[in-house]
């Protein structure tokens, strides 16, 4: 992946949780941008328990955001964190976002219900009041967009 200097300004965001994701489909994502001169953020450099601020600042540089919702994007509040100011930037039309429900339905994402939505409510029960109602609303904004899916079964 390209090294980007405090000059350059990341085209695309991307947002994921969980290291199966990281050593598999981010990968090759990444893989793919780089041989196309895309320019992509991944916190793969941000340090655990840190705040976001640097994160918040690559969501603002970016003119794209991918969100790739996984059963485990719903257990980090950094996460959930990450797709309120992305609602903000969308709101205010300075961002477009493309959700990719991987494994998941996007009904699930929507409604905080299944997997994914156990793992929600589960990191809710840590959460103030109006944390979770920012969260269920950018939840709802986000996985509206049209996406992509990607599941278990392969299309041959």
């Amino acid at each position: 992946m390209k090294i980007s200097s405090l000059a350059e300004v990341h085209q695309v965001f991307l947002s994921f949780r969980g290291d199966q994701l990281r050593y598999s489909f981010v990968s090759h994502l990444l893989d793919a941008f780089e041989r196309h001169g895309i320019l992509c953020f991944v916190d793969k450099d941000e340090l655990r328990g840190q705040n976001m601020t640097n994160l918040f600042v690559r969501i603002k540089e970016s003119k794209i955001a991918l969100v790739i919702f996984s059963t485990r994007y719903a257990e980090s509040s950094w996460c959930m964190d990450e797709l309120v100011m992305m609602k903000k930037r969308v709101d205010k039309g300075k961002l477009q976002v493309i959700p990719i429900f991987y494994k998941v339905r996007a009904t699930d994402v929507r409604g905080q219900t299944g997997e994914f939505g156990d793992k929600f409510w589960e990191l809710a029960k840590t959460s103030r009041g109006y944390q979770i109602m920012q969260w269920k609303e950018a939840l709802e904004c986000i996985s509206n967009k049209m996406g992509l899916s990607l599941g278990d079964k392969r299309v041959s």
